[in-house]
């Protein structure tokens, strides 16, 4: 079995989706990898991953807007040690998830026809977020 691993470093602005599919895809093609799985690991406690819909932006928007009426920064928490944003950062992360596993087949990433793979920054202010992309098959 051949594996492969990179670390893919994205700077965020923000709250914000960030597209990373070719970037994925990118480094799939460069594994040589024609048949096995692709592993994505964000190594962050106030950003996720989510594969979601990539053709119309309005869904992002709704999803962003839902998660804020879901876990407002207007909370009572205790944890605010980096500012108002910083535990609803972490709850938004823990009703997320911080991996993803997606199939290859024939050298590419079994999505469907409308999903991307987006990293979802929680946190106000930018960040560069790391990702590490592990490849086996």
């Amino acid at each position: 079995m051949t594996h492969y691993q990179k670390l893919l470093r994205i700077s965020t602005n923000g709250k914000s989706f960030h597209n990373i599919t070719a970037k994925v895809e990118a480094i799939v093609a460069e594994s040589g990898v024609e048949t096995g799985l692709c592993t994505l690991f964000l190594r962050h406690t106030s950003a996720s991953l989510v594969i979601q819909e990539n053709a119309d932006p309005d869904v992002l928007v709704d999803l962003a807007n839902f998660m804020a009426k879901l876990v407002p920064e207007s909370g009572k928490y205790i944890h605010d040690a980096e500012g108002p944003d910083d535990m609803p950062a972490h709850i938004r992360t823990a009703l997320t998830q911080t991996s993803e596993h997606i199939p290859i087949n024939r050298g590419y990433l079994v999505l469907g026809t409308w999903q991307g793979i987006y990293v979802w920054e929680h946190r106000q202010r930018s960040h560069v977020r790391e990702l590490v992309v592990h490849i086996s098959g």
